[in-house]
């Protein structure tokens, strides 16, 4: 893996207000929020660049995954104002921050998510639940849809599942738990974590990036995902834009 390049972890007064961004995308070619408990609404999109875990099935590398891709080529730095003026540009009231890992980059998120709320926007960040909000972040019109990645997703929980994190996402009220499924054997491992740490509401998605694959695996889940009374949620971009990136 190649060094990165851009530094999280950088404090000075110019750097506080820019995010390292992978794409941004919805106003010029409009499209929707593709999963989870807003599925179907149409959203702008922010995706940062970088995250702190490595799974093998991860569909955003080009986040993170250096030895494949060039963090130079990849992402940006760009401004708080400029997202907020780019995000504005467009009536679409929903705006999704995701990666990679968002909250990584929540200090500098601070700014603008304050921004866009007060310019009449909802915000829904996609995170994968290792790491815990900041209190400025847990506001009226923000929503988290956490997504804890269990091992056949390709990772190990011991990194990829913290309880401290789920905790407080569970506390804040305002987190839905989207776990990516690839057969119904995961349901069970989705179970133990849902009752160990009081996460609700759970909602299920099926792995795959083409709509074959989508279409056989929500076949095979949806039985047992209804038995547990539990939300099922499609992957609308896969299935509407052929995975296109961008879409």
């Amino acid at each position: 893996m190649t060094t990165d390049p851009i530094s999280i972890g950088l404090d000075t007064s110019d750097s506080a207000q820019r995010l390292i961004v992978a794409e941004c995308f919805g106003v010029e070619v409009p499209t929707f929020q593709g999963e989870g408990p807003s599925c179907g609404h149409p959203a702008l999109f922010i995706r940062l660049s970088r995250c702190n875990l490595t799974c093998t099935k991860c569909d955003t590398k080009y986040t993170w995954d250096w030895s494949q891709f060039d963090p130079r080529k990849e992402s940006t730095k760009r401004t708080v104002a400029d997202l907020v003026a780019w995000a504005t540009s467009s009536p679409v009231e929903l705006v999704v921050i995701t990666g990679g890992e968002p909250l990584l980059q929540q200090a500098r998120l601070v700014p603008l998510v304050q921004r866009l709320l007060a310019a009449g926007k909802r915000l829904e960040f996609e995170t994968n639940g290792t790491i815990a909000p900041m209190p400025e972040l847990v506001l009226a019109g923000v929503r988290f849809n956490v997504s804890p990645k269990i091992a056949s997703f390709g990772m190990d929980e011991a990194k990829s599942v913290v309880p401290a994190a789920l905790e407080t996402f569970v506390a804040s009220g305002r987190a839905a738990f989207k776990f990516v499924v690839s057969s119904v054997a995961d349901l069970d491992r989705i179970a133990e974590l849902a009752d160990a740490h009081r996460l609700a509401p759970v909602w299920v998605m099926p792995e795959g990036t083409s709509a074959d694959v989508i279409t056989a695996t929500t076949r095979a889940l949806a039985d047992a995902v209804a038995a547990r009374r539990w939300h099922f949620t499609t992957r609308l971009h896969v299935l509407g834009f052929a995975d296109a990136r961008g879409r």
